[in-house]
């Protein structure tokens, strides 16, 4: 997985938005937005794709479920936002800062040191033969060496490059333990190294570069 150089990533933030990209250390928002039952709200959604990927259901169902979801595209239309004030992303109290794009994690330990989160591949994630995608366990470690590396830095950070190395099936359903550090920093570059373990196993290993942005960048 590849993210931006970094010649992209001195691209400054436009007059249409001009805020700092990257990932961002702290997020200086209330865990209030999006209302106590966002969480839950997420849960359903995830719930819901776990059931699709498996689902095989008849033309009628297909139908109607389609009928269901148009509504409630519907509904969700009245309450767009832009990125910047969705609480999508921004919600440290739940798994995954409530990004429904990302697999879900707990963060248990996160400082400069590193980060050390508990995370766990739902059926949506399937790849094949009853284990993870690879490209949703490269998604998880590029989310949480971004943050490794804002953490350190105390600043955001923007993908670079990004190596997976897969040494053995990744479970389903089954809680993982992902750890992300900085292993090493020249200036605004901080090389980043994780692990994903179930339990004593290894399942893959990453190896990144994140450039710090400077002030203004996108």
């Amino acid at each position: 997985m590849t993210g931006a150089t970094e010649q992209q990533s001195s691209t400054e933030a436009s007059e249409t938005s001009p805020h700092q990209g990257g990932f961002r250390a702290d997020f200086e928002v209330t865990t209030e937005r999006g209302g106590p039952s966002y969480g839950e709200m997420v849960e359903q959604v995830r719930t819901f794709m776990d059931k699709v990927r498996y689902a095989s259901p008849t033309p009628e169902l297909a139908d109607e479920v389609i009928e269901d979801l148009k509504k409630l595209n519907a509904k969700l239309d009245t309450t767009l936002v832009d990125e910047w004030t969705s609480p999508s992303g921004t919600r440290i109290d739940l798994p995954s800062r409530g990004n429904i794009t990302l697999p879900p994690y707990e963060v248990r330990n996160g400082g400069p040191e590193g980060v050390d989160a508990e995370v766990i591949f739902r059926r949506f994630h399937l790849g094949g033969n009853g284990v993870a995608h690879g490209g949703h366990v490269a998604v998880a470690f590029d989310d949480l060496g971004g943050m490794a590396a804002a953490l350190r830095a105390g600043r955001p950070a923007r993908t670079a490059y990004l190596t997976v190395n897969y040494r053995s099936l990744t479970p389903l359903e089954t809680p993982l333990v992902l750890r992300t550090w900085v292993h090493e920093h020249d200036g605004r570059k901080n090389f980043v190294r994780g692990t994903l373990h179930d339990g004593d196993r290894l399942c893959a290993e990453m190896d990144a570069l994140f450039i710090e942005l400077r002030p203004g960048q996108a």
